[in-house]
């Protein structure tokens, strides 16, 4: 569900949310059009609401695990999870977690990725809820929510702070119920026409 179906209609964070979100035309290959939350950290106030919309939501859902999926799923998770009082716990991509790890693929448009999890970051029967900047077809966050429920963790919800218009219907094969807080933007005139317009 998108926040403005959930009480925030016509808020005016998110729209501020949103327009602090940069688009890329053409990146990484062309025909994509990359939302840049990077400049929506560069917006202390946008990205302070973010936060806050988000540590609203979960403050009272006795949530003990905020993961964030590598790697932007990293730039909301620890705020988050220190505003609601839970633990952070990476979702990673191969080897770069350090100790003893579960792994679960998960398949892209080519080809398959992988997440892992520290055996031991989440406990039996802790509620979680897992955190990423973007959502179009929901493989990373199910691999993330089956990486969780291995463990024998609840997870609550997804989060993320872009979904595609119609991700209620593309992320079933989450199973799990999906909290976004804005749609993405198109490229504006000049970086549509021209990359060099920034």
């Amino acid at each position: 569900m998108f926040a403005e179906e959930n009480g925030l209609k016509g808020d005016p964070r998110l729209q501020a949310i949103s327009q602090a979100i940069r688009v890329v035309p053409h990146f990484p290959k062309h025909g994509i059009m990359f939302q840049d939350i990077t400049t929506l950290l560069l917006d202390h106030k946008a990205f302070k609401d973010t936060v806050d919309i988000f540590v609203d939501r979960y403050r009272d859902m006795h949530i003990s695990v905020v993961a964030g999926i590598e790697a932007r799923g990293f730039m909301f998770g620890p705020s988050i999870a220190l505003g609601i009082g839970a633990k952070f716990v990476p979702l990673r991509k191969p080897r770069k977690l350090p100790g003893e790890v579960i792994s679960e693929k998960y398949a892209l448009e080519y080809g398959t990725d992988c997440l892992e999890l520290h055996v031991g970051a989440a406990q039996p029967g802790e509620r979680a809820i897992i955190i990423d900047d973007l959502v179009a077809t929901g493989g990373t966050l199910s691999a993330g929510v089956k990486l969780l429920e291995r463990v024998g963790a609840e997870v609550v919800e997804c989060a993320c702070v872009i979904g595609v218009p119609d991700v209620k219907g593309q992320c079933r094969s989450i199973g799990k119920p999906l909290y976004v807080l804005v749609e993405p933007r198109k490229a504006d005139k000049c970086q549509a026409q021209a990359d060099k317009c920034y």
